[in-house]
């Protein structure tokens, strides 16, 4: 079976970026990612593509009048590699609802929170301010609402005493690179399907018995 060409869409240092990068090297990997795209030049998630040899194109916001020729470029680069997919990954633009319905239930997003919860930026900063003990993070299907979307993955980690963001974002960071390369084989496999605002995943192995709790006592 053919793999779903996949682009990437990226703002940064590309971490989750290199993790389906590193999925992606093997072959038998259900996805292959062609192009990757950053808004920002000196985005060092760039460098990164270009190591694992993959082409890599800056569309930068700030050459556009508005976000809705912006997001237009985005779609006509992704086209033109010939993406049948999209993942953001630290992409650090708002999408506008045409380009979002446009690419509906073909374009995925990672936040570090247990969504519904703790949208927007800070998302660890929030979990901290409100006093969770259990935090980790979600991948979703885009939708025009911020960190909105129906939920694929999730991964959680316990919030320890003494933690500060940084040190809960480093914790959930280890959890986002094993859940979006997961997310997007389950995609690129055929077994997920969307029902209204829920994910169903055939074949799916539940968590059995296992418990996260947080203070284990």
């Amino acid at each position: 079976m053919a793999r779903l060409k996949t682009g990437v869409l990226i703002s940064g240092s590309g971490t989750n970026l290199q993790a389906l990068l590193d999925a992606a090297q093997d072959p038998d990997y259900p996805a292959e990612i062609t192009l990757v795209i950053s808004n920002r030049s000196d985005a060092a998630g760039l460098a990164r593509a270009e190591k694992a040899g993959v082409a890599t194109q800056v569309i930068d916001h700030r050459e556009f009048a508005d976000r809705a020729s912006f997001d237009q470029a985005l779609d006509t680069a992704l086209k033109a590699a010939g993406c049948a997919f999209v993942c953001l990954a630290g992409f650090m633009r708002l999408l506008t609802a045409d380009f979002t319905e446009s690419w509906r239930d073909k374009l995925i997003n990672i936040h570090p929170a247990l969504l519904p919860s703790f949208k927007g930026l800070d998302a660890q900063a929030q979990a901290l301010a409100a006093g969770a003990r259990i935090s980790g993070c979600t991948v979703h299907f885009v939708r025009p609402e911020m960190d909105a979307g129906p939920i694929i993955v999730q991964g959680a980690v316990p919030v320890l005493d003494g933690d500060d963001e940084a040190a809960l974002a480093a914790r959930i960071l280890e959890v986002e690179h094993r859940i979006y390369p997961l997310a997007l084989r389950l995609i690129a496999d055929g077994r997920v399907s969307v029902a209204g605002d829920q994910v169903r995943i055939s074949g799916a192995n539940g968590a059995g018995d296992a418990a996260l709790i947080s203070p284990a006592g």
